[in-house]
C-alpha cells in the first residue's frame, strides 16, 4: 500500500539552489586575518580592537566555507544524505532565553564577562527564524507548534498531530484526520526512533511525535473522551516499524495503575511494555539507567518521575530518586540506535524551560536551557556532520525580557548596575532586575500597598526568586515572536531567513528522504 501523504512544497526551489550553488568555479575565498589591516581611524588602540576585528574576519571566512560546502552538496546529493536526524526542542526557548542563558554560562566561566560567550548550538553554521502561530492562535501552544514541526502541517492549538479541520476536544471530529509524523516515516523506512524529554512523555511536545488526538490533555485513560485512545496507551501500543526504540522522560503516573501510585484504571502499561519487549530495559532512576548496556538491550523505556522530571537546578544525581541529565539521556539514546544501518530519528526536548518561565522563575529556566546546550554538544560529539542533520529550535517563546542599561558583565540574574557599579534606579527610586516578565505570578510579590517592593542583590539571585512582573497572572504566558532555528549537517543550509515553522519537517524530510524511503518499504 503506497503512502498517501500530502507534502507541502519546499520553500527553496531548485532554481534558487542552482543559482546559489553556481559558484563552484569561484575559487576566491574570504580574506584571512593576514590580509586585513586595522582601519586608520582605529589604529590608535590596536590591542583593544584587533581581537574583535580579527574574530569578525574569521567568522566571515568560516561562514562562507560552511555555506559553500553545504550548498554544493545540496545541489548534488544532499537529498537523502542524512542517515540520522536529531531534532532538539527547547520548549519556550525564545531568543531572550538563548541570550540570557548564553550570558549566564559565560559568567559562570568568567564573572567579569559573559556576553561574548556562545552556547553549543550557536556555533552551528546555519540559522533562521520560525513563525510559531497556530492556525487558530496568534500566540501558540506547544501541541500546535510541535504538530507543525513533526508533520509539516500547521494545525490548531491543543491538537496532537491532527489536521485543523478537526475540533479541539471532539473525538469524533478527528476521525480520519491523523497526520503522518517524521517519527512515523522514520519507522516506516526502517530507521530506529527515540524520544527524550524532561517533561512527561505524554506532554504535548513529545506526544506530537507519535500520538494522534484532538486534545493534548488526554494523557491517560481517566482523562480521554470515549471513542479515543489516551496518549500513554498510544505510546506503548505504537507498532509502526516494531515500535519506538527509546523513550526517556517523566510521566510515570500516566502509565501505571492506582495500586502502583499511578492514575490508570485499565492496566499497568509498564508491565505491558516489559512483556512485549523481553530484551528491553525498563528503568526508573539514574542508578538503573547508567547500567543499561546498549549492546544487550534492544529497546529502552525510562520513566524517572511521576510527573515532569526535576529542573536541572534541583536534579538528584545518585540514589533511588536520582534522574539522568538531558545530555546523559541523549547520549544513551544515540548509543542505543547508532548501529542501525538505516539510521535513526531522535527528538530531544528540554521541556522544563517552559515550566520555569510559566512560574516566573528565570534562574531555573536558564539552567535548563544550559542543560539543552550540553545535550546538543554531546549529540554533536557522537555523530558525524556528513550523515547527521541536527536542528535546534524552540516551539514558542515567553514574555521574558532583558531590560535596562546594565554594565558589561552585570550579573544576568542580578540588579541593573551602572558603569561605575552603582545601582540604576527606576522612576520610583528603587533598583530593578535585568531580566523580568511582562506578566506572571511574580506580579503578586511586586507590589505592596500600591508601591513596588524594593529588591536587593541577594534576594534576586536566589534560586526560588520570581522576577517582578507588571500584569498579575497565576501562570506567565507564551509570547508570539519568531524563534531561532540552528542547523548543521546534510541540507542544513535550507534553514535560512524567516520560515513557517512547519518547514522544519520538510527540511528533515528532504535531508532524510523520509517519504520516499517509507513509501518504498510499504
Amino acid at each position: 500500500m503506497k503512502l498517501k501523504f500530502l507534502a507541502l512544497s519546499m520553500a527553496l526551489s531548485s532554481s534558487v539552489l542552482l543559482s546559489a550553488c553556481n559558484s563552484n568555479d569561484d575559487t576566491t575565498s574570504a580574506p584571512q586575518r593576514s590580509e586585513w589591516s586595522v582601519p586608520s581611524n582605529q589604529s590608535s588602540n590596536p590591542s583593544a580592537i584587533n581581537s574583535w576585528y580579527n574574530a569578525g574576519v574569521d567568522a566571515v571566512a568560516e561562514a562562507k566555507n560552511a555555506w559553500q560546502a553545504d550548498t554544493r552538496s545540496a545541489l548534488s546529493n544532499a537529498q537523502g544524505r542524512a542517515k540520522n536526524i536529531i531534532l532538539f526542542v527547547g520548549d519556550g526557548m525564545g531568543m531572550s532565553t538563548v541570550t540570557a542563558a548564553r550570558i549566564l554560562e559565560g559568567q559562570m566561566q568568567n564573572p567579569d564577562g559573559g556576553e561574548e560567550h556562545k552556547l553549543s548550538f550557536e556555533n552551528f553554521p546555519f540559522t533562521g527564524l520560525a513563525k510559531t502561530y497556530n492556525t487558530d492562535a496568534q500566540t501558540p501552544d506547544s501541541a500546535g507548534t510541535m504538530t507543525a514541526m513533526m508533520s509539516g502541517v500547521k494545525s490548531f492549538a491543543g491538537g496532537i498531530s491532527i489536521a485543523d479541520t478537526a475540533s479541539r476536544g471532539d473525538c469524533a471530529s478527528a476521525d480520519g484526520k491523523a497526520l503522518t509524523t517524521a517519527l512515523d516515516l522514520a519507522k516506516m523506512a526502517g530507521m530506529k526512533a527515540g524520544i527524550v524529554s524532561t517533561a512527561r512523555l505524554t506532554h504535548a511536545t513529545p506526544a506530537a511525535t507519535y500520538a494522534k488526538l484532538p486534545e493534548r490533555n488526554w494523557e491517560n485513560d481517566t482523562q480521554v473522551a470515549e471513542g479515543c485512545v489516551d496518549i500513554a496507551k498510544q505510546m506503548i501500543d505504537y507498532s509502526v516499524g516494531g515500535g519506538i526504540d527509546v523513550m526517556l522522560g517523566g510521566g510515570l503516573r500516566n502509565f501505571t495503575s492506582s495500586e502502583h501510585g499511578g492514575r490508570r484504571l485499565d492496566q499497568d502499561l509498564t508491565e505491558v511494555w516489559q512483556a512485549a519487549n523481553p530484551n528491553g530495559s525498563y528503568v526508573n532512576n539514574r542508578d538503573q539507567f547508567i547500567t543499561v548496556n546498549p549492546n544487550s538491550s534492544d529497546k529502552l523505556l525510562g520513566l524517572f518521575n511521576s510527573s515532569h522530571m526535576d529542573y536541572e537546578a534541583d536534579r538528584v544525581k545518585y540514589g533511588e530518586d536520582s534522574e539522568p541529565s538531558l545530555a546523559e539521556m541523549t547520549e544513551k539514546a544515540i548509543e542505543m540506535m547508532q548501529n542501525n544501518e538505516q539510521g535513526f530519528f531522535l527528538m530531544v526536548e528540554a521541556g522544563r524551560i517552559d515550566h520555569a518561565h510559566h512560574g516566573g522563575n528565570a534562574q531555573r529556566a536558564l539552567k535548563d536551557a544550559l542543560a539543552l546546550s550540553d545535550a546538543v554538544a554531546k549529540a554533536d560529539q557522537l555523530t558525524n556532520d556528513e550523515d547527521t542533520l541536527i536542528i535546534v529550535t524552540a516551539d514558542h517563546s515567553h514574555v521574558f525580557t532583558i531590560a535596562g542599561y546594565p554594565r558589561r558583565g552585570n550579573p544576568i540574574l542580578g540588579l541593573v548596575e551602572n558603569q561605575d557599579g552603582s545601582l540604576q534606579m527606576a522612576g520610583d527610586d528603587k533598583p530593578y532586575t535585568t531580566v523580568g516578565y511582562t506578566n506572571g505570578p511574580g506580579a503578586a510579590n511586586t507590589f505592596a500597598n500600591g508601591q513596588r517592593v524594593s529588591l536587593n542583590s541577594t534576594t534576586v539571585q536566589a534560586l526560588d526568586f520570581q522576577q517582578q512582573a507588571s500584569v498579575p497572572m497565576s501562570s506567565e504566558t507564551h509570547a508570539g515572536e519568531d524563534v531561532p532555528v540552528y542547523a548543521k549537517g546534510p541540507a542544513s543550509s535550507l534553514v535560512r531567513g524567516t520560515m513557517e515553522q512547519n518547514e522544519i519537517f520538510h527540511i528533515m524530510n528532504f535531508a532524510g528522504n523520509l517519504v520516499t524511503r517509507a513509501d518504498a518499504m510499504q
